[in-house]
Formats: C-alpha cells, structure tokens, sequence
C-alpha cells in the first residue's frame, strides 16, 4: 500500500504541474508522427531488460531523455506513458510505476528543454544538462520507491543498486538520447539514423544481459557440482544424530507441561516441537544427504513461515542483545514446498545470522517477490560479511567461518533449496551478510 501512495503523489504532482505548464504546449505545437515515432520506440525499447538488484534497467530511456529534448512536456509526458504498454502482463505495479517514474521524469526534463528552446535553438550544453536532469529525476525516484517499497535504507538501497555498471549504462543512455535527437529531425534519414542507434543500444544490452546470465549460471553450477560432490560427507552421521535427537524428544515429551508456569511450558512446548523437525528432518536425510521434499498439497505462506522462524530464534537472538526484525510481503508469497524443510532452511540462515552480528546487532527477515514474479525471502545481518576468497566455499560441508561451527547448516539448506528448483544466493559484502532464497510461486 505505501508504494502505491508514493505513485499516487508522484502522479498527482505531474498532472498538476502538467496543467500548469498548459502554455508550453500550446507555443511548441510537435510532429504527430515524431511522437508517434517514440511512443512506439519507448515501449519497444522497454520490452528487453537487464536484471539487477533491484527490479530491472531497460534502454526505454533513451527514448525518453530524446523525447524531452524534442518535445513539448505535454507529448514527452505522453511518451513516458506509452512505454508501459510493453510491460502489459508482468503485473500492475510494474505497469502503474514505469508510466508514473517515465512520464514524470521526461515531463521534468521537458520543461528544463522548452526554457532553453524558448531562446532559440538547443545547443550541445542545455541539452547535456536536460540529460542530466532526466537521470538525477530517475535517481531520486527509483532510491525512493525501493526505499519503501523494499523496506531497505537509503544507504545500502544506493550501495547495492548504484553500482558503476549501473551509473555506466546511464552514462551510455544519455550519449545515445543525446545522438537521437540530433538525428532526429524529421526527415526519412532522421528517422533511419534514429532507428539504427536504438539497434545498435538493444544489441549491446542484449550482449550485457547475455554475460550476466553466463556469469550467474556458472557460479550456481559450481556451487551445485560442489554441493553434490560433498553430499556424501554428511551421510555417515545421520544415524546417530537421528538416534540422540529420538531420545531427546521422548525424555521433552515426558515433561508435564500441566506443572510449569506458562513462561517454561512454552519454552518446553518450543524445544519438543523443534526437536520433532529435527528428528523428522534426520529421517528423510536418512534415504541419502539431501532429503526428499513433501510437498504440502495447499500453498505455503513465506509471511507465517518468516514469523514462525523469528519467534523460535528470538532466545537466542536475547542472549547476544541482537535485535530482530520482520518485514512482510503485503503481497501474496505463497510458494510450492515442503514446509517442514523449509523451515529448517530459515532456522540455519537465522541463527548463522544471529551469530555473525555483532553484540547489540541487527538481523533482519524479509519476505517478497522478485522482478520475474517469484517469491523469495532474505535473512540480512549487519556482522562482518564474506570475504571475497572464501565466498565459493559457502556451500561446502564444514566450511565455517564462525568458531565451534559445524558448516553444515548452509550446506544442507542448499540441497533443500535445490529440491524446490528454487535458488539458495549469497548477496552480501564485506558489511554484512544477505542470504535469499528463490522459491517457484505455488502454481507456477
């Protein structure tokens, strides 16, 4: 709900602003067929994409930034609109967004160009800053939406976001918007000159994206040939672990609960229930080191399994005066699983987050959808990070990097993950840990 208060406003402030602007519309009557031009090409352009941290980056403002530089604000306005109309299907906040940030921000660089093109024709230095403005623009409003729509701070929002490959395609976007709309005057050449350079834009965005997937497909299979390489390790001890864990459950389950006061029942009513997973989960581990998922027949909800999880780990988390927090997903996640398994996943990244935060840290549960429409939820903790030589052994059995740790945690809920078909990444840095898990939506 906030994000589309956020858009709201957003919306609310263009069309006024728009309205009060009337005159420069009226003095700078455009081509129809220039406009139409880019309508059509913003939301060409808007149909590849690359994938990044948070949400996607598209070449439809290139378009944009030209049409603020060419057109009246009421028709670059119009432009920014029009390239939502590709992302029909991906769901309505995507759609709603890209219209409200696209419009607004070529409708901001539009009013900067008419200032200028009043007093004649725009030179090379106007129309840099017109770039410049549309970009500051899409900044402002892209740190304020994954702000409040993701729950994250401003901080680590613009440190995981604005990357310099990030700044890099922007920089890329202006030198092209910039090209257009010298070519661009009208003539069947313009138009021909113009349509080459968004060619040329979607073959090196394609070329991007194709590396990125490389890159990522081959650090999943790593992990996954290393993951099954060890998987064995951890065969051997099953047995007896299940047998001590059996007996731990018979000796809970002999405590009457009616002769506590309520604060131990519920202590004792906790550890009976945890100790039951493990015991079920050691039994499946039994048939081989990565356990069979069950799969629920009705979805499973990732809000109530994250809320389950930070209530169990909130002991342990008292003991190190670590302070939790939950952030739920307002929108549906419900997921394909096998919830028992599942929640032993976000008990081991919990309490491996609790772990590496430092004293009187923060540790931080997350719930939501991914840019593609799948579910996923995170565990971030503010400790130390990964180092960048020891990131590839995250998933291997005994590699720790917390004394008196087994290192077996991430490596059991990465073959769990893995029986989902779903995707167990390591997204932190050197300032903190980000452990997500990627789950098929239920009926998907």
């Amino acid at each position: 709900m906030p994000s589309y208060v956020y858009l709201a406003i957003v919306a609310t402030a263009g069309t006024i602003l728009n309205t009060l602007m009337r005159y420069q519309d009226i003095a700078h009557h455009d081509n129809a067929l220039v406009l139409l031009y880019f309508c059509v090409a913003a939301a060409a352009l808007n149909i590849p994409h690359v994938r990044i941290e948070h949400g996607r980056l598209s070449l439809t403002g290139i378009a944009g930034v030209a049409a603020a530089l060419l057109l009246n604000p009421l028709d670059a306005t119009t432009v920014g609109l029009a390239s939502s109309v590709s992302l029909v299907g991906r769901g309505v906040y995507p759609i709603v967004s890209n219209a409200v940030f696209s419009a607004t921000i070529n409708f901001l660089g539009s009013i900067v160009a008419s200032d200028f093109r009043a007093s004649g024709q725009l030179a090379l230095a106007p129309r840099i800053l017109v770039v410049l403005v549309c970009i500051g623009a899409n900044l402002v409003l892209l740190l304020l939406a994954f702000r409040i729509r993701q729950g994250d701070s401003v901080r680590r929002v613009t440190r995981k976001t604005f990357t310099r490959s990030f700044f890099v395609a922007f920089a890329y976007f202006g030198l092209a918007s910039l090209l257009v709309s010298y070519v661009l005057d009208g003539s069947l050449l313009g138009y021909f000159l113009a349509t080459i350079v968004f060619v040329l834009a979607l073959a090196l965005t394609d070329t991007i994206a194709g590396r990125r997937v490389r890159r990522v497909l081959e650090s999943e299979l790593s992990d996954a040939d290393r993951h099954l390489f060890h998987s064995r390790a951890v065969e051997g001890v099953v047995h007896n672990l299940r047998n001590h864990m059996a007996n731990a459950v018979g000796y809970l389950k002999e405590v009457d609960p009616r002769r506590l006061d309520p604060v131990d029942r519920e202590s004792i009513e906790t550890a009976t229930a945890a100790a039951t997973d493990a015991v079920t989960v050691l039994q499946s581990l039994s048939q081989g080191a990565t356990p069979r998922v069950a799969y629920a027949a009705e979805p499973v909800d990732l809000n109530e399994l994250i809320t389950r999880a930070l209530g169990m780990a909130r002991p342990r988390a008292r003991t190190k005066e670590v302070q939790l927090a939950l952030r739920e997903s307002p929108d549906e996640v419900s997921v394909h699983a096998d919830p028992l398994l599942l929640r032993e996943v976000i008990t081991n990244l919990v309490n491996n987050a609790i772990d590496a935060a430092p004293a009187n840290g923060h540790v931080v549960l997350r719930a939501g959808r991914r840019g593609n429409g799948w579910p996923y939820f995170s565990v971030t903790d503010d400790g130390p990070g990964i180092p960048d030589d020891q990131r590839h052994h995250l998933f291997e059995p005994h590699f720790t990097t917390k004394e008196g740790g087994t290192g077996l945690g991430l490596f059991m809920s990465f073959g769990i993950v893995r029986e989902h078909q779903g995707q167990l990444l390591f997204e932190g840095n050197r300032r903190g840990a980000v452990f997500t898990v990627i789950l098929p939506p239920f009926g998907g």
